[in-house]
Parts: C-alpha cells; sequence; structure tokens
C-alpha cells in the first residue's frame, strides 16, 4: 500500500469534508435533519449538477496544489539529507586524519631513524599503537552508526538479561575507574529482561559508562538505576561531575559533537558515542533525554520498553 505524503493528506481530508457537506446540503432540505426528500424540481438537479462542477474544478485545483506541496517538501528533504552527508563526510574525514597523521609520523621517524635507541622505539611503537586502536575504535563506531542507519531489520532480536550484562560492562571498566579513584553504583535491580539486539543494547550501557569515565572527572561517582513503569524500563544514569553548559546540552547526542574538541581526542572518544546510545534506545522503541544532574554532573533518562 502507498503511503500517503503530506499532500495527499491535505487533500484527502478537504475532499471528504466538502463531500460530505456537500451530500448533506443536497440531500436534505431541511436543516433539523429528519428526513430526506426526493428532487422534484429543475432547479435541485441544477444544484446538483453544479454542486457536482464546483466540486470537480476544486479537486483539479487542489489535487495540483498537493503535487506541488508534495515536491517541495520532497526538494527540501533532499537538500537536507545531502548537507548531513556531506556534513558526517566531512566530519568523518577531519576524524580519520589525526590518528592516521599520528601513526605515519611515529612509523616514518622509526623508519628514518635506524640509530634510535630500543626505548624511544618502543615508545613511538606504542603511541602508534594507541593511535590504532584509536582508529579501530572511530571505523567500528561508523559500521554501527551505519547498520542502525540503513539495516535496523536485519539486527537480531533475542531475550537479553541486562543484569549481568551492565555487571560485566562495570567489571570491565573497573581499572579505568581505579585509576581515575571513581565509584560505579550500580542500582538495577536483579532479572531485568528485555526483547532487543545484545549488541545495541550493550552499546547504550557501556558507551554512558565510557562517557562519563572520560568526562565526569576524577574523585566522582555514576550511579545507574532503573524502575518499571507501564511503557517498559525507565533507566536513569547520572554522575555527579562537572557536566556541561547549558548551551551543549541539546546537542550532546549530535554525532562528532564535542563540547571541548582537543581535550575529548585527547581522552579516546570518538565523538559517537551518545549518537550511537540515542540511536540504539530509538531502534528499540524508547526515548532519552539528558539535564544537568543536582549537585553537578549529567543525568541520562531513558526508556527501554
Amino acid at each position: 500500500m502507498k503511503k500517503l505524503t503530506e499532500g495527499r493528506k491535505m487533500y484527502a481530508s478537504i475532499m471528504v469534508v466538502f463531500a460530505v457537506y456537500a451530500g448533506i446540503f443536497i440531500l436534505f432540505e431541511d436543516y433539523d435533519r429528519r428526513f430526506v426528500k426526493p428532487f422534484h424540481e429543475a432547479s435541485d438537479w441544477h444544484l446538483l449538477l453544479f454542486s457536482i462542477a464546483a466540486m470537480t474544478g476544486l479537486a483539479w485545483l487542489l489535487h495540483g496544489y498537493a503535487r506541488r506541496m508534495d515536491e517541495r517538501i520532497s526538494r527540501e528533504q533532499q537538500q537536507r539529507q545531502s548537507e548531513l552527508r556531506r556534513e558526517l563526510t566531512q566530519n568523518i574525514a577531519h576524524e580519520l586524519k589525526t590518528p592516521v597523521a599520528c601513526i605515519l609520523g611515529y612509523t616514518d621517524t622509526i623508519l628514518r631513524s635506524p640509530d634510535m635507541d630500543d626505548a624511544t622505539r618502543h615508545k613511538f611503537i606504542s603511541r602508534a599503537n594507541a593511535q590504532a586502536q584509536q582508529l579501530t575504535q572511530l571505523l567500528q563506531d561508523i559500521s554501527t552508526l551505519n547498520k542502525m542507519d540503513y539495516a535496523p531489520e536485519m539486527l537480531r532480536r533475542e531475550r537479553v538479561e541486562l543484569s549481568p550484562m551492565v555487571a560485566d560492562i562495570v567489571e570491565e571498566a573497573r581499572p579505568r575507574l581505579a585509576a581515575r579513584q571513581m565509584t560505579f553504583s550500580n542500582c538495577l535491580p536483579p532479572g531485568i529482561a528485555l526483547r532487543g539486539n545484545w549488541q545495541m543494547l550493550y552499546s547504550i550501557f557501556h558507551n554512558l559508562t565510557d562517557n562519563a569515565i572520560n568526562h565526569a572527572g576524577q574523585h566522582t561517582t555514576i550511579e545507574l538505576s532503573a524502575t518499571h513503569g507501564a511503557d517498559g524500563w525507565h533507566f536513569t544514569f547520572a554522575d555527579n561531575g562537572a557536566g556541561v553548559a547549558p548551551e551543549h546540552l541539546p546537542r550532546l547526542f549530535e554525532r562528532f559533537y564535542r563540547v571541548d574538541k582537543s581535550r575529548s581526542r585527547d581522552l579516546g572518544g570518538t565523538g559517537l558515542g551518545l549518537a550511537i546510545v540515542k540511536n540504539a534506545v530509538v531502534l528499540h522503541g524508547g526515548s532519552i533525554s539528558v539535564c544537568a544532574a543536582e549537585g553537578g554532573g549529567l543525568r541520562f533518562d531513558f526508556v527501554l520498553p
């Protein structure tokens, strides 16, 4: 079945209203609508023919306007999509440029310095390896977003136990938490299970944890809690760190958006983590929002049906 465009919806709505009104006006001679009288006078038939002609002319005019309206909306959407694709391509090229340039710089230095001491060579190789890992993570994040954008129906859905999944994420992050003297308070009740894609659900909690570790600051606390409602599980992921200025909040889920570009890159962020979080939540039929937490930091509230 062909989907109705905005122009077709407008056209159909007006024509239905007009047809109903014309039918009532022609068929009912008294407006208390108690009975229908047959047409005995020629003027009644003239009125009927005039109404049909007027409705046909109006239909022709409205159809043309609806078609032009659809064409204008389609052009605007295509232009917007083209701008988004161009901006995304530029952002990807910019993000790839930094780690590639670093890797080339370190490896060229090693190749041009055969007499380099082992300690310096090891340091350069380690830095090149770190940039390669950053590049790998960026490519994985881009691949994940492409899957969600262009092939969401191909993502396998199954029963996913969230409580042990989050426990594993916290355990994996334990060394980084310890290095920054941070605390993760996992207040999820046991037995939370959802039907969804395991990888996408994992990416929600992994990227939120990664984002908090990178940006909340040392000696801070991360807290994750959940309650069950009529529309699903309501999760709250919050930290008491430095937070961000209010003007940045509406843009945190944008791809490659960074509050502090140089600092975020130094911390290893790809600029895609929160975009993946939002897309994964929406992909599962949920919603997510972010606000400043009480006492500082960020608070993410999201629902997973």
